[in-house]
């Protein structure tokens, strides 16, 4: 399996699980060109896309993967927020049962598991996704925190949006915008935090998604999660390929 940046950051973000015969697309908000590119014109191979939530850097391709055949996931409070007709043959809404927990979706041989995540959205989800190639992969980006510990994960694709440092001392006469960074993304120290929570035994891999441009040292923080977790980390860039993106390294 091989996971392909499609794009990071606040200018878009689109990420391919892809191997010979199928490919999970996490998130659209890139332009639908990029996307075929990056699966060499052959759309058919996407299961489905799987949408975290509704800001354009995130779902702006949503209306034209519909138009072009390819399943979409997400809450009804994202498609709500996108005004996407629910009814529609390709439209998938992430449901919950009776105790309010998600329910798992089958896409291809792809299983999601959608939780809750922290984020000054509508209803925002972070991923748990199995394939019989990765084992099980964690997405999350756009939360302040998780509010939850993951068992099993063997890879990782995690936001570490900025350091608390750089934006005290960038934005400290604009606290406003501060704050809203604050509690919307996750800090690296955030990130850091959370690899100290978790069983990592079993991680091959972690790549650091949705850095930003100006609040973001890349090196340092590839660095820092090197030293905390002793694990191979990736800083995503556009059109980044990690070829062995796999439940165990070869």
């Amino acid at each position: 399996m091989k996971l392909k940046v499609v794009g990071t950051g606040s200018k878009g973000n689109a990420y391919l699980l892809e191997n010979d015969t199928e490919a999970l697309l996490i998130e659209c908000g890139v332009n639908f060109l990029e996307i075929k590119k990056a699966v060499d014109f052959n759309i058919s191979k996407i299961k489905g896309c799987i949408v975290t939530h509704e800001h354009a850097d995130h779902s702006k391709s949503l209306k034209e993967l519909i138009k072009n055949g390819i399943e979409v996931y997400a809450t009804f409070g994202t498609f709500n927020a996108l005004k996407i007709d629910i009814t529609h043959h390709r439209v998938n809404t992430f449901d919950r049962d009776n105790n309010e927990n998600f329910i798992n979706k089958k896409i291809g041989n792809f299983t999601v598991k959608p939780f809750k995540i922290n984020h000054d959205v509508a209803d925002p989800l972070g991923f748990f996704i199995n394939h019989p190639e990765t084992g099980n992969v964690l997405f999350l980006t756009d939360s302040c925190y998780s509010n939850y510990t993951f068992k099993g994960m063997n890879n990782i694709i995690i936001e570490a949006n900025y350091s608390e440092a750089l934006i005290d001392e960038k934005l400290e006469d604009k606290a406003f915008l501060r704050d809203r960074i604050y509690t919307s993304h996750m800090s690296l120290e955030t990130c850091l935090g959370f690899f100290e929570a978790n069983d990592l035994s079993k991680v091959n891999n972690i790549v650091l998604i949705h850095l930003s441009d100006s609040n973001s040292n890349e090196k340092e923080f590839k660095k820092a999660v090197e030293e905390q977790t002793g694990k191979t980390v990736y800083v995503a860039s556009n059109g980044m390929v990690i070829e062995n993106f796999n439940k165990i390294p070869f």
